[in-house]
């Protein structure tokens, strides 16, 4: 079963050379065991998505730029995480699982490595 995704859940990308920290805005009262829950908008650049370290996509053409070195990332997510919890809504969205995966525009796929909390399962 999956389990809510909230604030600060660890974040993987394939093509990312490090975990990062999801950022669930606290605009919504709905809360985790351990912080405000997240949806499937919750999938902006930065706001809610932050760099992955540096970046190794061939996708992406900060990398596919001679030298052909891994560059700083900077996260080009453009749609919502998919599939989300077709159970449980937040505000009027699906809540974010810890099943759920959001793309990249350079090819990488961000998944959920640490959902932030196991108590609150969808």
């Amino acid at each position: 079963m999956a389990v809510l995704v909230v604030d600060g859940a660890i974040l993987t990308c394939t093509f990312g050379a490090a975990p990062s920290a999801l950022a669930a805005l606290p605009a919504n009262p709905t809360r985790g065991s351990n912080g405000a829950a997240a949806t499937i908008m919750d999938f902006a650049p930065f706001v809610n998505i932050r760099p992955f370290g540096l970046c190794s996509s061939p996708a992406n053409p900060a990398v596919n730029t001679p030298p052909f070195t891994p560059k700083p990332c900077i996260p080009a997510t453009v749609s919502p995480w998919v599939p989300g919890s077709p159970a449980v809504t937040i505000g009027g969205q699906p809540a974010l699982d810890s099943a759920c995966t959001c793309n990249c525009l350079w090819a990488g796929v961000i998944s959920v490595i640490s959902p932030g909390q196991q108590a609150a399962q969808v």
